[in-house]
């Protein structure tokens, strides 16, 4: 089932902008070569093609972590100032009172 997977992305480079363009076009010079030569070199073309897309869905999710990382700091920075001035207020009531 692998193989098959594999020959399909030889056979069929991804033009989506999925793969960088140095691997489609090793892919299109795959299928140019003979059977037995594309045969030996399927394997490791599917796999690296399997580790690009790896690499892209991880940094996708670190992008999006230190997205929502930014935005729980800003939150936190909020808070933070938010209890400062609470502070701030009561320092000066209690001050008044004594």
């Amino acid at each position: 089932m692998q193989i098959e997977m594999s020959e399909a992305k030889i056979r069929f480079p991804d033009d989506t902008g999925e793969l960088p363009d140095e691997m489609v076009e090793l892919g299109r010079q795959i299928t140019k070569l003979s059977p037995a030569v594309q045969a030996e070199l399927r394997e490791s073309y599917g796999r690296m093609v399997d580790c690009i897309r790896r690499r892209r869905r991880i940094l996708s999710l670190v992008q999006e972590a230190l997205a929502q990382l930014r935005l729980d700091i800003k939150y936190l920075m909020f808070d933070l100032e938010a209890t400062r001035r609470e502070r701030d207020q009561l320092r000066k009531q209690l001050d008044e009172l004594n």
